[in-house]
């Protein structure tokens, strides 16, 4: 492996057109976001399993070069965990690669287990430990030591060996295509697209709102995220999420009353108290038609809906012994508690999940499958007549 640290635009125009020709190219960043909204991208690692570069986006002009190849149909882009990644890209391009291959993904249908972590994974899969001594590393700092660029190059230079080894299991037993529907999803532009309205589905303790209560949240969270991106600062920063929850269920009317709000600093009080007690009323006045509904409320289940829970776990754990996937890849407890409840818009009544287990679950919670034994001795489902 042939490795590069690339600080020019001429000398990344040359190393673009080493790899031109590759299939596949594996991808990675190093990024900071402690203190922004937006990710403040720091260094592209890319490698083809010959040449393998770390690139330089603060100390190059033009990155056109790069982005044509990431942005080209013709190469599969190979991630780990694509999420944060494509976003950097989108925020820097308006555009994300595509067709891309998440290794994260796919070791979870290969029996790798669920939302394995890069490190694990290349030990699991290479027998090989790598260096955690650069983790914490600030890389918007100047210059980067050989050490750091070292660290920063195994992420690409091991994920192609993973990639290697994954998509040819994948064709193997032929699972290619399980997750056209989560690349789809990655690949799409909209997928990184911001929506202030929607952000209270990410404040944590939202589940114990209800009622005109989620509709203050909506407009608080919406009126704060806002805020964060006018300021390109951390969420946290404006408003914590526990201020956003307690706002939303007092829902006071006076300054005094958002004197008793646990959290809620002075300063904020001071500069925008009248306007968040303004927010917080016309929310109030929302139709109730229009309360939005938190989908990942707590569920009180009776007595046979956990004795149906459990039947499912038993169910779930079958099939994914027969699939050699791990349960928590398919479905939580509390997915199929919502399925026991009679609630089935979760992820694994979609794509390949409901093929290989949701459609057979929804039996089972239906009583048309159970877990027995049969003539061999062994627990499966079988038909109930």
């Amino acid at each position: 492996m042939q490795k590069h640290y690339i600080e020019t635009t001429q000398q990344l125009e040359s190393f673009c057109k080493l790899i031109a020709d590759s299939q596949w190219l594996t991808v990675d960043t190093e990024f900071l976001r402690e203190s922004t909204y937006y990710p403040k991208f720091c260094l592209l690692q890319v490698a083809n399993g010959e040449h393998a570069a770390c690139i330089d986006p603060l100390t190059i002009e033009d990155l056109s070069s790069i982005k044509a190849l990431l942005l080209s149909p013709d190469i599969t882009k190979v991630f780990h965990a694509a999420f944060q990644d494509m976003e950097i890209f989108y925020h820097l391009w308006d555009a994300v690669p595509a067709p891309i291959f998440d290794t994260q993904l796919a070791a979870t249908i290969t029996g790798h287990g669920d939302q394995m972590g890069y490190g694990r994974l290349v030990q699991k899969l290479l027998n090989t430990n790598l260096q955690k001594d650069q983790a914490r590393t600030d890389w918007s700092l100047r210059p980067l030591d050989q050490r750091q660029l070292d660290y920063a190059l195994d992420d690409v230079i091991y994920l192609a060996d993973i990639y290697l080894i994954l998509n040819k299991t994948l064709s193997e037993t032929g699972r290619s295509d399980w997750l056209t529907e989560e690349y789809a999803e990655f690949e799409d532009p909209q997928t990184y697209q911001v929506h202030a309205r929607d952000a209270w589905q990410k404040v944590k303790g939202r589940q114990h709102l209800k009622g005109v209560q989620l509709a203050v949240l909506q407009q608080l969270s919406a009126w704060r995220e806002e805020r964060a991106i006018a300021a390109n600062k951390p969420r946290r920063w404006i408003l914590k999420d526990e201020v956003l929850v307690d706002l939303s269920k007092r829902m006071p009317d006076k300054i005094q009353q958002l004197q008793r709000i646990r959290g809620l600093e002075k300063a904020t009080i001071n500069k925008q108290g009248n306007n968040l007690l303004d927010i917080i009323q016309k929310a109030k006045a929302t139709p109730r038609e229009q309360w939005p509904s938190e989908k990942n409320k707590i569920i009180k289940l009776s007595a046979e809906q956990e004795a149906i829970t459990d039947l499912l776990m038993c169910s779930l754990r079958l099939i994914c012994a027969e699939q050699d996937i791990t349960p928590a890849a398919i479905a939580s407890r509390k997915d199929l508690e919502k399925m026991a409840s009679g609630i089935e818009d979760t992820p694994m009544m979609q794509g390949w999940r409901f093929k290989i287990a949701g459609q057979q679950l929804k039996q089972v919670s239906r009583h048309k499958l159970l877990p027995l034994w049969n003539s061999k001795g062994q627990l499966s489902l079988q038909h109930i007549e």
